[in-house]
Parts: structure tokens; C-alpha cells; sequence
């Protein structure tokens, strides 16, 4: 072999899980030109290394292909992400209400402090939200904007006095401000189901300047490497302008610092618009425009305003206007008349039924063979939708939303209801297009873990168990939804999403064995290497033989992102945690301390034992928290 044949790489004494089903393990890869061009055994692999090969020795560790998902708002996201305090895998109120604290000495004004979804207050052990008195405390002069899911924020009085919200203001419709006895606003927001309140209230907060935006995009897809994320498909998002708020990601594009293979689609921008706004940009758009790191992707998620049936369970089911039809009508022909692709976001049957009806006339005029559209969501879907859809080749897209709003669901539904919410097996039996996601960064997190754990086990991140097992997932079929099969949905198969010869080479070394850690530490998992395209894109110091990969700092320099990092916290050093367990022990207000736990009793409480009765444990191995 001569030496411009060589491979760029070699990644050799591995417990490669390909899913080619053809070639389903490997001990060793090749890479050349950001492609696998070998998949075997060590022998057969090593012997192709020339001089300029890199080789890493992997010591028998699991590699997977890269994660791709299928719906995260990453654009929108990278923008913000610097100035968000993530509270994302936070266990307890007490500690992230010590982050917040420790935010709000360091920010300056006119700044907020901004927690901006991701979780749940079901994931905390105290098992509630922060009151507004709290927040006041906390920050009595930095204005504080905490959202929650698509139901709610809360606004300490700084934030209601930087939106201006008095007793004089209407509430918008499809929302809530709620007031007083008095009529003056108390700092709380709710979707009534309509998140749009929450959305104009955000926006009028500062934004960063553009240089520190393309630094923010940077760390939010840095904190997507760590977590093993290789790609994933943009969803547009509300407040999400075209083309003005792509330029971020574009000069990213344009300069070669993507590190996260991107298909985004175009959501409309305002109501009563959507025809237009379609029409122009069937005009100036071209479907499948850009590269393997860049690239169009079409329609949606938001296609007409009146078809958005927000998926807030603390709501009744809202009913769709009359007009949703015929407005849907309309968009859908002028995309199947162009050929690009859509995605339509459907929480309820009813609304996917009625989507249905205009899809399958539209059909009747432009059949709509070949074209990759698909609905998001569908949490209650029927087997009548789900038969529909398979009949016209469409798709469905789910993401993890009832891992963190699973309780509210059971509450207005019933636990029967929730056995197959969404009904993921079930679609994967019919023989459905079917792919898996977060809709992170608002309504979820973004992290691919949480998605797989609760495919696999069927619980919330609270801890209930809403799928029987028999309509849960096994793990090799879990990851299929996390890569290869959301493939079809950008219209990429053949390309990536398994370990394959011709293939992108995208791949991860996760921390612990996926196939044969607990379940209960799935959701725990990150990654120790991350490859796109033959190069490193994140590693830790497992992999210390390789070279760092160069990131500037976090922008600006009060960034929440500089000390705390993303998904739990992770980037806080020693010290920072020392202080979180000061501060939660502080508020505890017990009696004594726990040798083994101090006082973090609730954490103590809520570890995942395989055990029935938690505090009875603790106690037998001499821990007091279970007294407490």
C-alpha cells in the first residue's frame, strides 16, 4: 500500500457494535478522508497502517456509532446557551437553587439570569419548583427568568419590572400573567396551552452580541460532543427568524468549526404568513442545499400556526380551529409541488387525524412518493394514524417530552393511558419510519442518555415507571432510533448512523459499557472520545495521549457555562460543589448529619437501589439519613 493510500486513522483493540447487520462486530476501523474504509479485526486493520497513520490503542473499550437526534433546537440554542444556567440532571431545589445564587453574585446588569428548560421539577428530591419569594431572595436586583417545560415561568420581581408587566397588562392569547388579589402580577406566566406568553416574555430579554454567539454555538455543540451527540436535525423553532438567525451557524459552517453534522428545516414565522413565507422561500431555498455538516432539510416543524396543538397535559386537549385545514392545505401543495420534505409538530391523535385528511387529498393531486415527511411527537397517536401513515410512507419522530412530563400526564389521563405514550413499540411493529430525539434545549434536555433510558426502562426522570416492560425497548434497538434510523428523516441513509465501510466516520468511546452497565446508569453515560469525520472532536483524559481540542473560553465572563458547565453541572470544580452541599446542608434544617451523607438526606433517599425500601437500607448500613 503506498503512503496516499494509508488511512488518516486507526482505532484498534475495541468492542465495536457496528449495527451493519451484515458486520455486526469489530476490534478495529479505518479511517481515510473522514470515512470508514476498513471495518474488521485488528489484523486485517493494522496491517494498512502507513507511517502518517494515527493509531489509538481503545484497551477494549465499547465504541458506538455516533448519536444523531432527530429533533433538537440547536440553533436556536447555540445562540443562548452561554447565558443559560442549565439545571439539567440537578438532583436537588437546593442545589440549583445554590447555582443560582452563585450566578446572580457574578452577573452584571442589565443581564438576567436565565434558567431555560431542560428539566423537571419531578427530578428534584424535594420534588417541587422554587416559590417566587425564594427567587426574590435569591436575587432581590437581578431579574430571573425560570422556565419550565412549555407550562409555566416564574419571574422574580427584577425580571417583572425589566419586561414591564404591570396591572395594566392584557394577557395575550392562549396565556396567562397571574395576579394578585390586587391585579398586579405575581411573577408567574402560564400556557393556557399556548407557550407563546413564555416565548415573548424570554425575548425581551438581552441577547449577545454575534461574535459571542458563534462562541456560545461553539460550548453548546462542545457539551453535544461530550454527550456523545455526532448530529442531529434542526427544528426551527419559535422566535427563530430566517435567515437572520442562521448566520451564526453559517459562518461556523463557512469557517469549518462544525462539530455536529446539521440538517435544519424552515418553521414559519407568524401567523396568517405561513403561505408566504413558504412560497418565498420555495423561491430561494433549494432542498438538500449544502454539505454533509450543513445542509437543508426542508419544512416544518411549524407549517401553519392554527395546526400547533401545544402538548401542556396540566391543559385540557386543545381543539384546532376550523381553518387548520384548509390553511394546511395550502403549504402542503406548495411543498409537494417543489418536492421538499416536512415535519409537523402533533402531540394528539385528534390533530395527526385531521392532518392526515389534507395530506391524503393533497396525495390524490401530488402523490407524495418519495418525499421524507413525518409528524413529531405524537404522543397518542392511534393504530388508525399509525396505519395511515405507513399507507402514504410518511414518518413519525418521537422524542422523550414524557420523561419529563409523565406525572402530569398520569394525573389528567390515568396510568393506563400512559403505557404506550407514545406508542414507540408499536409503530416499530407496523413497520413505521420511526426515529428518536429530545426536542431539547425548552421542553427536555439534551441529553441522548436520558432519551435511550427512558426507551429502555420505561421511567420518567422522576422515577415512575410509565411503559410495562413489554412495551419498552431492548438497548440495541434503542440505539438504532438514536442513529441509523433517523437517517431516513434527513434523507442520508446509506451515509451514517452505523459503522460501515464508505460510511462518515462518526463514532463514540462512551464511559461505561452501554450494552452491559445497569439501567439505571444509562442516563448517567457521556462520552470519553468523540469522532466526527475521522477527527477528535471531544475527549477526556482517558485519551490523554491525544491532542486537546482547542476551544476559547466561554463568552462572556460571567457565562454560567464557565463554571458549571452543562448537563448536572458538570464543568463546577471541587470547591463549587463544596459549596452547593454548604448551602443544601444549611437549608436542611435537621438535627444532625449523616456519616455517610452529611446532609444531603435526599439524595441519600432517591438513590436507584435495587432494593424496596430505601431509608431501611440506609439504615443497615449504619446511615442515618433514615431517621431523618
Amino acid at each position: 500500500m503506498t503512503l496516499q493510500q494509508a488511512p488518516d486513522l486507526i482505532l484498534h483493540r475495541g468492542l465495536f457494535t457496528t449495527l451493519d447487520r451484515t458486520n455486526p462486530t469489530a476490534s478495529a476501523v479505518a479511517i481515510t478522508g473522514g470515512r470508514f474504509t476498513a471495518v474488521g479485526h485488528d489484523a486485517e486493520v493494522m496491517r494498512l497502517a502507513g507511517p502518517a497513520t494515527r493509531v489509538i490503542d481503545l484497551a477494549g473499550r465499547r465504541v458506538l456509532p455516533g448519536l444523531i437526534d432527530n429533533h433538537l433546537h440547536i440553533i436556536r440554542g447555540g445562540l443562548n446557551f452561554n447565558m443559560e444556567l442549565r439545571w439539567d440532571g440537578v438532583r436537588s431545589l437546593a442545589d440549583a437553587m445554590a447555582m443560582l445564587r452563585a450566578q446572580v453574585a457574578i452577573t452584571p446588569p442589565p443581564q438576567w439570569v436565565r434558567v431555560i428548560g431542560g428539566f423537571t421539577e419531578h427530578q428534584f428530591a424535594e420534588k417541587r419548583l422554587p416559590t417566587i419569594d425564594e427567587l426574590n431572595a435569591a436575587a432581590p436586583d437581578t431579574p430571573v427568568f425560570l422556565l419550565h417545560l412549555y407550562d409555566r415561568a416564574i419571574l422574580n420581581g427584577a425580571a417583572l419590572r425589566a419586561v414591564g408587566y404591570t396591572r395594566d397588562t392584557a394577557n395575550p392569547p392562549g396565556g396567562e400573567i397571574v395576579r394578585d388579589g390586587d391585579g398586579n402580577p405575581t411573577g408567574l406566566l402560564l400556557a393556557k396551552p399556548n407557550a407563546g406568553i413564555l416565548y415573548a416574555t424570554l425575548a425581551k430579554g438581552p441577547k449577545l452580541p454575534f461574535e459571542y454567539q458563534v462562541n456560545s454555538t461553539r460550548h453548546f455543540m462542545r457539551e453535544l460532543n461530550r454527550l456523545g451527540v455526532t448530529g442531529a436535525i434542526d427544528a426551527g423553532g419559535g422566535f427563530q427568524n430566517y435567515p437572520e438567525d442562521y448566520a451564526v451557524i453559517r459562518r461556523l459552517s463557512d469557517d469549518g468549526q462544525l462539530t455536529i453534522r446539521l440538517a435544519y428545516n424552515l418553521f414559519t414565522q407568524k401567523p396568517k404568513g405561513e403561505k408566504d413565507d413558504f412560497l418565498n422561500w420555495t423561491r430561494t431555498s433549494q432542498y438538500k442545499q449544502g454539505d454533509d455538516y450543513f445542509r437543508h432539510n426542508g419544512a416544518g416543524e411549524m407549517l401553519v400556526f392554527s395546526a400547533a396543538d401545544f402538548e401542556d397535559f396540566r391543559q385540557e386537549r386543545p381543539d384546532m380551529p376550523a381553518e387548520m385545514e384548509g390553511e394546511l392545505d395550502e403549504v402542503v401543495r406548495i411543498l409537494a409541488q417543489n418536492r421538499w420534505p416536512w415535519r409537523l409538530h402533533a402531540t394528539y391523535d385528534e390533530t395527526i387525524s385531521r392532518a392526515l385528511d389534507v395530506f391524503e387529498r393533497v396525495n390524490q393531486d401530488i402523490p407524495l412518493t418519495g418525499l421524507h415527511w413525518f409528524f413529531d411527537h405524537a404522543e397518542t397517536i392511534s393504530d388508525q394514524s399509525i396505519d395511515r401513515i405507513a399507507a402514504l410512507g410518511g414518518g413519525v419522530a418521537v422524542q422523550h417530552r414524557m420523561a419529563y412530563q409523565g406525572e402530569y400526564f398520569v394525573e389528567r389521563y390515568g396510568p393506563g393511558a400512559a403505557e404506550a405514550t407514545p406508542p414507540v413499540k408499536r409503530m416499530l411493529d407496523k413497520g413505521v419510519r420511526i426515529s428518536a430525539g429530545t426536542d431539547a434545549t425548552r421542553v427536555a434536555s439534551y441529553n441522548p442518555w436520558v432519551s435511550l433510558a427512558w426507551l429502555v426502562t420505561g421511567r420518567t426522570v422522576g422515577g415512575m415507571r410509565l411503559t410495562p416492560q413489554r412495551n419498552c425497548l431492548d438497548r440495541e434497538t434503542a440505539l438504532r432510533m438514536w442513529t441509523e434510523n433517523v437517517t431516513w428523516f434527513s434523507n442520508e441513509e446509506g451515509k451514517k448512523g452505523r459503522i460501515s465501510k464508505g460510511m462518515l466516520a462518526d463514532l463514540i468511546v462512551p464511559d461505561r459499557d452501554y450494552f452491559s452497565c445497569p439501567e439505571t446508569e444509562i442516563a448517567d453515560i457521556t462520552s470519553d472520545l468523540t469522532i466526527v469525520g475521522g477527527k477528535v472532536v471531544y475527549r477526556t483524559s482517558r485519551f490523554r495521549t491525544l491532542e486537546d481540542v482547542e476551544l476559547p473560553p466561554a463568552m462572556p465572563d460571567w457565562s454560567p457555562v464557565r463554571r458549571f458547565g452543562g448537563y448536572a453541572a458538570w464543568g463546577a470544580d471541587e470547591t463549587n460543589r463544596s459549596s452547593l452541599r454548604m448551602t443544601a446542608a444549611a437549608k436542611c434544617g435537621c438535627a444532625q448529619s449523616c456519616g455517610v451523607h452529611g446532609h444531603d438526606h435526599a439524595t441519600a433517599w432517591s438513590r436507584k437501589l435495587a432494593v424496596a425500601d430505601l431509608k431501611s437500607f440506609w439504615g443497615a448500613l449504619g446511615c442515618a439519613c433514615w431517621a431523618v
